[in-house]
């Protein structure tokens, strides 16, 4: 995760092109990047759910985290949805490159209460 503000992340560089429609950016919004997954773990989306958590979890210790942003794939973004993030803008290009992105976001708080959720119906009874 990435403080955002200080034009160090992707979706800073990317949102002068979605304009008006674009969310304004507040002191407490981050970007989360990469996670980086074994092959036998990358269709488990309780795994997500699990590093989402426990990533939120540590920043929310150490500085006030109030929404995530991210930059992703339009189906990735389809993920991303089940944990209570959203698109508010798609096919993105990136400058100077053929690449286009979905860009997402959510507040901490709709996806820590997305997270509980799911981990209350994961439970099992023994």
């Amino acid at each position: 995760m990435v403080p955002m503000g200080y034009q160090m992340t992707l979706t800073e560089m990317l949102l002068p092109q979605v304009g008006a429609s674009a969310p304004a950016l507040t002191p407490h919004d981050w970007e989360v990047g990469r996670l980086v997954l074994a092959p036998q773990y990358r269709g488990d989306p309780d795994a997500l759910r699990h590093c989402l958590y426990l990533a939120l979890s540590l920043a929310r210790t150490k500085a006030p985290v109030e929404r995530l942003y991210a930059t992703c794939t339009h189906v990735l973004a389809r993920l991303y949805r089940r944990f209570a993030f959203e698109t508010f803008a798609r096919d993105v290009p990136l400058p100077g490159t053929e690449k286009t992105y979905t860009l997402i976001c959510g507040t901490v708080a709709g996806i820590l209460t997305v997270i509980a959720d799911q981990a209350v119906s994961t439970v099992r009874p023994q």
